[in-house]
């Protein structure tokens, strides 16, 4: 039997599972035109088979997050089946249904890996009850995988942008409209400017916020990797694929995908993700299925994307398709009226999980922090805090090392240099000595990518 399609829409939404993809396993033909008639109105995709070969032949090719299964099948059984997909790496719920079972027969399907247990006759709002907890079940793994990957991650974002300046309000009213609606943004920024704060904040203001926000760091996975990270793979597809694994876009459903540092992406998976995107499908490794995908796609770079299309290392269509709308984020020398209220929002945020009290900032040294160029934006400014919190003191002498403060608006007695550039090297060149040249360490410290601090470092030489 052909798949039957049922686009999405308001009502399904409300009703059923509108991203999932059901096979049904059944050879008796009135009971699966019952299954259909009764699924498809409530699903992205409803197929069918009248044997264990024929569900294992659609498996093949599509994606399916549910199979309601027979057990009893001519050929293979439904159980005997149900243990090979789990042997193979299928991951997905499968609910078995019988007219004829009893307790042995219900033992051996748990623990086959079944997630649950229908005997025939039964209703219609049994069955739906069991898909329902299902789909609960499913969601609850995803939602555990995203806040594992959360919690790993870099700590300390607030939950809003902080600033009244012109800047930041433009910005704020800038997310205001784009969140409500579903195209492609794309985040372009220096370093530390705050690009998945601001792309946390679309995802909360938006329709999808009560999806999975999913970010994933494109130049911490390497290139052999990414493709299988975003995408998932089969089991087999290369060597140490023991069992089969989901992508984030997987992870991802029915919320936003962050792609940060997208410009690192190899030009042979740019062309996969920009067929992903186009499509809504996705195909993972070493694999034949296409699986249908329904989410937001959010991506940032730190480098200028245009000159990137220019130099021939970013394609051009996934840049337009990336484009559809474009924010660019201001780095903090444009905003400094906002340093005293990120300072206090940073110091309420730090303090408690450090166990240490809030530090008084004197308008004195407020005006040392306003002075300083922030080569590392918003980021450098919340390490300086919470450097200085741990040391019980403003260290002041991170920003302006081997020379005594100056005072604010004054010019320096010991020779500083108030030359913004001047302060920013002699500033990076401290941090590297300090770390004995580790500039993976040094750009952690000045909360820069390696990649900006190694820019920085080769203008100097070839200045």
């Amino acid at each position: 039997m052909e798949p039957t399609f049922f686009p999405s829409s308001p009502e399904k939404q409300l009703e059923g599972w509108p991203d999932w993809s059901i096979l049904i396993v059944d050879d008796e033909q009135g009971m699966l035109n019952f299954l259909v008639k009764t699924l498809a109105p409530r699903c992205q995709l409803v197929m069918s088979a009248a044997s264990a070969e024929d569900g294992a032949q659609w498996l093949q090719t599509h994606h399916v997050d549910l199979v309601i299964l027979d057990i009893s099948l001519p050929g293979k059984n439904g159980v005997s089946w149900l243990k090979e997909l789990r042997e193979q790496g299928f991951s997905g719920e499968v609910i078995l249904i019988t007219a004829f079972a009893d307790l042995d027969t219900a033992i051996e399907a748990l623990r086959a890996g079944a997630s649950d247990f229908i005997l025939k006759p039964f209703r219609v709002p049994q069955l739906l009850n069991a898909i329902k907890h299902c789909y609960e079940r499913s969601r609850l793994r995803r939602e555990n995988f995203v806040l594992r990957r959360a919690v790993t991650s870099a700590p300390g974002r607030g939950p809003a942008l902080v600033g009244a300046s012109p800047a930041i309000q433009h910005l704020r009213e800038s997310i205001s409209r784009v969140a409500s609606v579903n195209s492609t943004v794309l985040l372009q920024g220096e370093s530390g400017t705050g690009k998945e704060l601001v792309a946390r904040e679309l995802h909360a203001q938006s329709a999808r916020a009560i999806g999975p926000f999913v970010p994933v760091n494109c130049a911490a996975v390497s290139p052999e990797l990414i493709e299988s990270e975003l995408f998932g793979h089969a089991k087999g597809a290369f060597t140490g694929a023991t069992r089969a694994r989901d992508g984030l876009f997987h992870y991802a459903q029915g919320g936003t995908l962050f792609l940060d540092e997208i410009a690192e992406l190899p030009l042979p998976i740019q062309a996969t993700l920009l067929r992903a995107i186009e499509d809504l499908k996705i195909r993972p490794v070493g694999s034949e299925q296409l699986m249908p995908v329904n989410l937001r796609i959010m991506a940032a770079t730190n480098r200028h994307l245009a000159d990137e299309v220019a130099a021939g290392r970013f394609r051009k269509d996934l840049y337009f398709r990336l484009q559809v709308v474009d924010l660019s984020l201001p780095p903090l020398r444009e905003h400094k009226e906002d340093i005293a209220e990120l300072v206090a929002h940073f110091m309420a945020q730090l303090a408690p999980s450090l166990g240490v009290e809030p530090l008084q900032i004197s308008p004195e040294e407020m005006g040392f922090l306003e002075q300083y160029d922030w080569p590392g934006n918003v980021r450098e400014l919340r390490n300086l805090i919470e450097r200085s919190l741990i040391l019980g003191v403003l260290n002041v002498s991170a920003l302006y090392p081997s020379t005594t403060t100056p005072r604010s608006g004054q010019p320096s007695a010991s020779g500083l240099p108030t030359n913004l550039h001047t302060l920013e090297k002699q500033h990076i060149l401290s941090i590297l000595e300090s770390v004995h040249g580790d500039k993976t360490r040094a750009a952690q410290l000045l909360g820069v990518s390696r990649r900006t601090l190694e820019r920085r470092v080769a203008e100097w030489a070839s200045a």
